[in-house]
């Protein structure tokens, strides 16, 4: 398992929070993604072996806001 933190800009209340969860935690491989639109970072666990870092991404991105790696 691998875990990383991710900037996502665009998002404007708490529904964006949990949209980007909804869509990240159906993806294959991750096992929990944890959003603060306030901070605007969602921390995300998953297997490396399963899914990518671009997978994550572009979940995030077909939702309409950006996410690029911002570390711990």
């Amino acid at each position: 398992m691998a875990t990383e933190v991710l900037a996502v800009t665009g998002m404007h209340c708490a529904s964006c929070g949990m949209l980007v969860d909804e869509a990240l935690e159906d993806l294959p491989g991750v096992r929990s993604s944890r959003t603060n639109v306030r901070r605007a970072r969602t921390k995300v666990d998953y297997d490396p072996a399963v899914t990518t870092l671009a997978d994550i991404s572009k979940a995030v991105s077909e939702l309409g806001y950006k996410a690029e790696a911002a570390g711990a």
